[in-house]
Formats: structure tokens, sequence, C-alpha cells
């Protein structure tokens, strides 16, 4: 089934105007679970009640406070923040173009696909491979749902994707986080952190062959729970022994490493037994 389309804009590029559609990229496939009562199985049912009226509240009574202070709000209406919104449009107007490598992902918040909305296929194939020739990527602000955000446009998969990212006051600051930057490392042992990530080196990501175990567990559980069936579980969690040799812990790993490989270089399938044609001394020892 095609995806929908969540949405429709024009994308500016200088005096080029791009009408183009927008779809959600990806969305979370986590098991959810309800809450239920356990005495007779219903389905519980969230109430919002004010501790200082000790009643349940209605959300028709419910108002927007903003805390200033330690339990000191300010209020306000839905007329009052509509009227700070920015400006709804459906313009994508294009700031400027810079490499890739010079955005850290961190500023990455939700991912969308762009496709060419009616009389806009020329223009945005235009737009898509000059992108990926200049290797660029585009950055733009959008309103979204009375939301400024400052979004990311890039060339992708022969098309254009839309990311959402987070302003810079939202990102938290990484030098506030020790980095170890007073460990020694020992002469060596980034020789052999080298190699090891060598070994486990590939030339490209295969985001097909991770799965979401867990998920896959909890799923097979609940249709065995739906057909009546005895639940199996795994067994106990191995836990890891703690290395405290960091160059051991590396020269361990490249050994284990090496191993592996070696096992699989030298197995060979099994040779079938060769099929014999029984003799009549073998007929008469049968008998």
């Amino acid at each position: 089934m095609p995806p929908h389309s969540i949405g429709s804009g024009t994308l500016s590029f200088g005096l080029v105007s791009i009408p183009v559609k927008m779809y959600t990229a990806a969305s979370s496939a986590n098991v959810s679970f309800n809450l239920l009562h356990e005495k007779c199985g219903g389905r519980i049912k969230q109430q919002m009640m004010c501790p200082t009226c000790n009643v349940v509240v209605e959300r028709s009574s419910l108002v927007r406070g903003y805390e200033f202070s330690k339990d000191q709000y300010v209020r306000f209406t839905d007329e009052e923040l509509k009227s700070v919104e920015g400006e709804a449009s459906e313009i994508i107007d294009i700031a400027e173009f810079v490499p890739l490598d010079q955005v850290d992902p961190i500023y990455f918040e939700k991912s969308y696909y762009l496709g060419p909305d009616k009389g806009g296929a020329k223009a945005y194939r235009l737009l898509c491979d000059a992108m990926a020739k200049t290797q660029r990527v585009a950055l733009a602000k959008f309103v979204m749902r009375g939301k400024e955000s400052i979004v990311l446009i890039r060339p992708s998969q022969d098309g254009l994707m839309l990311h959402t990212m987070y302003f810079s006051d939202e990102v938290r600051d990484f030098g506030e986080v020790d980095k170890g930057a007073d460990a020694s490392i020992r002469p060596g042992e980034l020789d052999l952190a080298l190699k090891l990530i060598g070994e486990l080196s590939n030339d490209e990501f295969k985001p097909e062959q991770y799965e979401d175990e867990y998920r896959g567990r909890v799923l097979a559980m609940a249709q065995e729970k739906v057909e009546g069936k005895e639940i199996t579980t795994t067994g106990p969690r191995v836990e890891r022994t703690q290395v405290i040799d960091l160059m051991d812990a590396l020269k361990q790993s490249l050994e284990r490493r090496v191993g592996q490989e070696g096992k699989a270089a030298t197995k060979k399938p099994a040779a079938k037994a060769k099929r014999t044609t029984p003799t009549k001394e073998s007929k008469r020892a049968s008998r």
C-alpha cells in the first residue's frame, strides 16, 4: 500500500517554486499495552484530579499555566497562544546550502519523505539532482502546526527527505560531560583497538540485518497466550565477566574474532553415507 500524504507545501528555491507532498518516513513499532484492573480485567481510565480541591476535574475546566517561579503561574488562553503562533504558511523557504557532514545528527528530530505534487516533477528532479551533484543539503524554516521549525532537506534514494531539527538552544552542551580526558592509554592499546575495529568493519550499513528481538519475543508470547498455549521463557541472562585489563580485553576480542572466522572457513558440509547393496551373507545374518 503506498504511503498516505500527511500534507502539502511549496519548496521555494530562489525564484523556483516546487509543489511537494509530505509523507511520514518512519514510525515507532514498539509494543504497546493497556492497563487493566487485575480483578475484573476492565480497562483503566485515567482521571485528572486537583489536589487542592480534592475533586476530579473535567478537561473543559482546565486552563494552561506557565510556571515562572516555584508554584507560581501565569495563565494563558487558547486565543492568546494562537495570536503568537507562527503565521500559517505552506512555504518552505530555503535559506542556505551546506555540506551534510557539517550538520551534527544530534540536531535531527523527525524525518519525512518529500515527493513532487502536481506540476512539480521537473523542478523537484532539478533540485534533487543538483543537490546530489554538489553534495549539499538545504536549511530552511517551516511552520508546522503553529510551531516554527528549522528543517534540513537532503537528497536520498533518488528523492528528497525533510528532517525537522532542534534549535541550538534545545541541544544540551556536551562540554559539561566528563569524557575521560585524564585517562592514560598504554602503548599498543590504540593499535589493538584499531585492529579490532578493522576486523568488525564493513563497507556499508545494512539496516535489515538488525531486528528488534525483544518485540518479536513479546509478540510471540502474546500469540501463545491468545492460543492458550504453554508459555516458554528464555534462560537466565548470562552476565558478562568484568575484564579489568583493557589490553587483555582487546587481545581476547581479536582472538575470538579470528577463531570464529577460522571455524567458518574450515567448516565443510558433512559427507553423505554411501548406500550399499546388501550381500547374501548379510541377508542370512539378519534372518
